[in-house]
């Protein structure tokens, strides 16, 4: 999962888009409690928009948004990317 992250980063970097969304398709399956944090700051810093919904989507499932905040990838989310914490707010209230 690692070097995938790194990759999309230098995708993302050089603007090789084609090699960026599939980083952010393989990336989709590692959304869990303990990386949603750390993918989703990732995804927000990239622009990668089906990344961010599928963790978004992760974190609004009953139970899963509980398990994330205990991260340290959730820490490292509210202090590079707090508009997302915003965003998320938002989606709850709904």
């Amino acid at each position: 999962m690692v070097m995938t992250q790194h990759l999309l980063e230098a995708a993302d970097r050089y603007g090789m888009e084609r090699l960026k969304l599939v980083c952010e398709d393989k990336l989709c399956d590692y959304v869990d409690a303990s990386s949603d944090g750390t993918i989703l700051a990732l995804a927000e810093q990239h622009g990668c928009d089906g990344l961010k919904r599928a963790c978004m989507e992760f974190l609004t499932t009953e139970g899963n948004l509980k398990a994330v905040i205990k991260t340290d990838g959730f820490d490292h989310l509210a202090k590079s990317c707090p508009s997302i914490l915003i965003e998320l707010l938002a989606k709850l209230a709904l």
